[in-house]
């Protein structure tokens, strides 16, 4: 999935010395580094910024400093934007390396089945039935999964060209990210896709998100982790999914 692929990429970055909460209010900004063309993730254009910028904006907010966003392109790294935060890092353990600090969880996420318009859907991967055809994605985990049954497996180099696919019933169904579908079905109302949680009931396609802290002190982790329970419970996380068409599970 690019979500995984982008920030295996972003994690792989070298990280340095701590860098206290005191220099980043001093400073009166923090950064983030983000993919400029992954929406509904984040976008350089900024119409929409995609739904990891409007949370990293509102936690700023939350801290009193203002974001400032560093693009990572092909071949520039985390540590050679100098960034503070990586959104939607998969807090699973082993995922991350350890020097990664990590925020408390903002929303599960993982690997939904997304059926086309019109097909009975399955409740679980392992209700695939044979002669189901399944769009994945090129050396995937789910596809190891949909592997297991007697479905057939269809190979896709990019989530949205799958998710057309599906909406066309050229497939019957897409193993893909639960945020791509959601924003696939809100810019194709007259298409849409039917999103089943079938990674609740696998352990190795679910996960929860939070922020990655590359430098931060325990003052920095400590004030982030404040901020994300405020946007929990005034709504703010759950109202910025929604405007890209995302359920938010709250973790």
């Amino acid at each position: 999935m690019r979500l995984l692929a982008a920030f295996a990429f972003l994690a792989s970055a070298t990280i340095t010395e701590a860098k206290p909460l005191a220099d980043i209010q001093a400073a009166g900004e923090i950064s983030l580094c983000a993919n400029p063309n992954a929406l509904p993730f984040a976008s350089e254009k900024g119409d929409p910024p995609g739904f990891q910028i409007e949370i990293a904006r509102a936690i700023a907010q939350q801290l009193s400093v203002k974001l400032r966003t560093a693009w990572i392109v092909p071949r520039r790294r985390a540590n050679d934007l100098d960034c503070d935060l990586l959104m939607d890092t998969i807090l699973v353990p082993g995922v991350q390396p350890p020097s990664l600090k990590t925020s408390i969880p903002y929303q599960r996420s993982g690997v939904a089945l997304a059926f086309a318009p019109g097909r009975q859907p399955a409740n679980t991967y392992a209700e695939l039935k044979r002669g189901t055809r399944v769009g994945i994605l090129h050396n995937s985990v789910a596809s190891m999964i949909i592997s297991r049954t007697p479905a057939m497996m269809v190979p896709f180099g990019f989530e949205e060209d799958m998710l057309d696919a599906v909406a066309k019933g050229e497939l019957d169904a897409g193993a893909v990210s639960t945020s791509s579908a959601g924003y696939f079905n809100q810019r194709n109302p007259g298409r849409q896709v039917t999103v089943v949680h079938a990674e609740d009931a696998e352990p190795e396609l679910r996960w929860t998100v939070g922020v990655g802290m590359r430098r931060a002190d325990d003052a920095l982790v400590q004030r982030v982790n404040q901020a994300i329970a405020a946007l929990l419970s005034d709504g703010t996380i759950a109202a910025i999914y929604s405007r890209y068409g995302i359920e938010h599970r709250k973790p």
